[in-house]
């Protein structure tokens, strides 16, 4: 029986090519690197096997790969073209790198651009209220502009004056008509309008009283002129014009203003009390005295 055991120990050292030195020595190893030892042959032993399953599918592969039929050219044919793929393939992705740069860079340019659009429609909502205010009252030389402050200013100052003239003579009432030009109403005659040179003297002389009160008011920031200086335009008034006229200096007088009236009209120089009368000396010389009761 030993015989036998020996024979068959010998037989499996020469089918695994050991001799009963390597035997000896792998009995000798501790158990842990003999475990290991198996460890490791399995493993060789399964990509051994995965190796050997890879080339079978890669021999199948081939197999019907030749199925096919190989191609009509040969390498030497064939690699310059791949070479050639290979460039224009290279040259692609760069031409790709750059377009992807200008899609970046066009996306900048647009987020930009949307800030440029709003600041764009707000420049032409302040265009549109210029142009507004150029079609209403733009003009090169200014004159466009200035009829309206004109046409303004006279409507203020007709305001102005109708309040005086209610005083002074409410049958009338001043009014702007076109072209700067002013016109009265003339309340006893259903307000129908006339034109200023159709009134009597006195009357013109009313109105003109009036608008230099306004113009006083305007130009004393909306306060009254306290005192007032009138040199003559009496001598062009008929009797009845210049007690009209006479009537409305003393009616300002006796709200408080002090009427100073410059006249050579007799009739006029009766009516006031107290006066400065200007006398010729000759030589070039005159003289002053004041005349009035308790004088």
């Amino acid at each position: 029986a030993q015989t036998e055991a020996e024979a068959t120990l010998a037989a499996a050292l020469g089918a695994a090519a050991m001799t009963a030195a390597d035997l000896a020595a792998l009995i000798a190893l501790p158990p842990g690197t003999a475990e290991a030892l198996r460890a490791d042959l399995r493993g060789r032993d399964d990509a051994v096997t995965a190796a050997r399953s890879t080339l079978t599918a890669r021999k199948n592969d081939l197999q019907e790969i030749e199925k096919q039929g190989l191609p009509e050219d040969s390498p030497e044919i064939l690699s310059p073209r791949l070479a050639a793929l290979e460039t224009e393939t290279e040259r692609r992705a760069q031409e790709i790198g750059r377009l992807a740069a200008e899609l970046d860079r066009d996306a900048r340019t647009r987020a930009a651009l949307a800030d440029l659009a709003a600041e764009t429609e707000a420049a032409r909502a302040e265009l549109e209220v210029w142009e507004a205010v150029n079609k209403a009252i733009g003009a090169r030389s200014g004159d466009r502009f200035a009829r309206i402050a004109q046409a303004i200013t006279l409507d203020v100052l007709v305001d102005h004056a109708n309040r005086h003239l209610a005083d002074l003579n409410p049958r009338y009432r001043l009014r702007r008509a076109a072209d700067l030009a002013l016109q009265v109403e003339d309340r006893d005659m259903g307000d129908s309008p006339r034109a200023t040179r159709s009134l009597s003297g006195g009357e013109r002389f009313l109105v003109s009283l009036a608008l230099a009160l306004a113009l006083s008011q305007m130009g004393g920031k909306g306060t009254f002129a306290g005192t007032l200086f009138i040199d003559e335009g009496f001598g062009a008034l008929d009797a009845g014009s210049l007690d009209l006229a006479i009537d409305a200096l003393e009616t300002l007088q006796s709200q408080g203003r002090q009427v100073g009236v410059i006249s050579h009209v007799e009739a006029m120089q009766a009516r006031i009390a107290t006066r400065i009368a200007v006398r010729k000396e000759g030589g070039g010389r005159s003289s002053l005295r004041v005349e009035g009761p308790g004088v």
